[in-house]
């Protein structure tokens, strides 16, 4: 086999090879524990808001302040909220994502908020949000 084509056949073994385990890793963390699909149940979003500080400024932020619950029957040690924020169209402006590193106890609350990335113009964008939790055990 010559040095050309085996590298041709390393290039292609590798391309299968990552495509193969491409839907295996989308859910996995850093430390490779699988996370749950999002929604699954396990954290419920008992309250939220979206608020803004200084509007109609070029110093105006926006946040979504909530809370969520572990409504599951384990105790969790990380959960991940990704909040989009939309504008009037309910075009997406910017996806962020929250996490908390820590034991959350069956029937356990916490608070916590999700800030726009932007100030000013952006931030007066923001119409609205999603909210989609991802949890671990």
């Amino acid at each position: 086999m010559s040095r050309l084509h085996r590298r041709s056949v390393l290039a292609l073994a590798g391309t299968v090879l990552s495509a193969g385990a491409a839907g295996c890793l989308e859910f996995i963390d850093d430390d490779g524990e699988d996370l749950t699909e999002p929604g699954a149940g396990d954290v419920d979003i008992v309250w939220d808001d979206l608020v803004r500080v200084d509007p109609d400024t070029e110093d105006e932020r926006v946040f979504v302040w909530a809370v969520v619950k572990n409504v599951g029957d384990r105790t969790l040690n990380y959960v991940e909220i990704r909040a989009t924020f939309v504008d009037a169209a309910g075009a997406e402006l910017e996806s962020v994502i929250e996490h908390v590193d820590e034991d959350v106890s069956s029937g356990e609350e916490w608070s916590f908020e999700v800030e726009f990335p932007q100030f000013g113009e952006q931030a007066a964008a923001v119409a609205g949000y999603e909210l989609e939790p991802v949890t671990g055990v």
